[in-house]
């Protein structure tokens, strides 16, 4: 160990790592089964999700690296250690899926304009294999996630989600085909999934580019927690508050506070970091004791003290001594 934490820097997650290695496997497997299928019936709803399913492979990959990499202790130079390679890998996979999901959209509007020829039972009968492989792997996944939250392994999820549509749409295309003979709606179920993939993609993205950015979790609100910090005795300002996730479930928030000359700020530190594990279930905080006569804050520290003084002046207290 590199240095003391009091909380941990490294994930050790048992049941998300043996999940995506099923789903590695599984996914790997129907995916050549899927191309070759694909190939022989000339479909491009079967080959569209072949595609993802490549990249699911990918994505799973890369899910695997940050699982393993979250094990890993800080050191001197990564002192969170490699946490934030998870949203990293979720931002990519993301990505990955956004890509496709032009890709194949692109591609449905080329076959919309010069139709071909599909076997629509070898496609029916993969897309049957499909729905049945991908059903039990989101099933997996969801699981998972119930046991351990993981951004990571919740692209994952959304990569299975759409093979699973894909699989349906593919099923859907084939009977219409069947029994009607209209083989562009190869194409148009094709353009329908890629929006259900896009969605999927974007939403991974959008998570993942917030936490990256280091803005402050939608499940906090920064005026309503700094309000609960003002309001522990011996707190009279907070300023430069900062809150961000390092990844998923591990919250930092550090603060400045101005505090009363008269109550111990050790005392004063101690009842600010209760309150925002009891009320947040932040623990990992970092609260710097100020006092505005000292420290400079230009104009801030000016009008605090001002208003400390009036203050004082209305009360019949003292006001701060320079």
């Amino acid at each position: 160990m590199y240095d003391y934490h009091h909380l941990p820097h490294a994930k050790q997650q048992t049941r998300s790592k043996r999940t995506l290695w099923i789903t590695l496997a599984l996914t790997l497997f129907f995916t050549i089964v899927e191309i070759i299928g694909g190939l022989l019936s000339n479909s491009l709803a079967l080959l569209s999700d072949s595609a993802h399913m490549i990249s699911d492979v990918l994505a799973l990959g890369l899910s695997m690296i940050a699982i393993y990499l979250a094990t890993r202790q800080p050191n001197s130079r990564f002192t969170f250690g490699y946490l934030r390679f998870e949203i990293i890998a979720s931002f990519l996979n993301g990505l990955a899926l956004a890509i496709i999901a032009i890709g194949i959209c692109v591609e449905g509007i080329r076959r919309f304009l010069q139709p071909e020829p599909i076997d629509f039972k070898l496609m029916l009968i993969i897309a049957s294999i499909g729905l049945v492989v991908n059903l039990v792997l989101t099933l997996v996944l969801s699981r998972s996630m119930k046991e351990e939250d993981n951004l990571n392994v919740q692209s994952a999820l959304w990569h299975f989600i759409g093979d699973l549509l894909s699989s349906i749409g593919v099923i859907v295309s084939a009977v219409l085909i069947y029994l009607t003979g209209m083989i562009w709606f190869d194409p148009l179920i094709s353009m329908v999934i890629s929006v259900i993939i896009f969605v999927g993609g974007a939403r991974i993205i959008k998570e993942s580019y917030l936490i990256l950015m280091e803005s402050v979790p939608e499940r906090y609100n920064l005026d309503e927690i700094r309000a609960t910090i003002a309001s522990v005795e011996g707190v009279e300002d907070v300023h430069e508050m900062h809150l961000w996730a390092i990844s998923t479930e591990h919250y930092s928030l550090t603060a400045h506070v101005f505090i009363n000359d008269n109550i111990q700020p050790f005392c004063i530190i101690l009842a600010i970091n209760e309150t925002l594990k009891e009320r947040y279930g932040i623990e990992h905080t970092t609260i710097q004791m100020e006092n505005a006569a000292i420290h400079p804050h230009g104009e801030y520290g000016k009008q605090f003290l001002q208003h400390k003084e009036a203050a004082a002046q209305l009360t019949g207290m003292p006001g701060h001594t320079p």
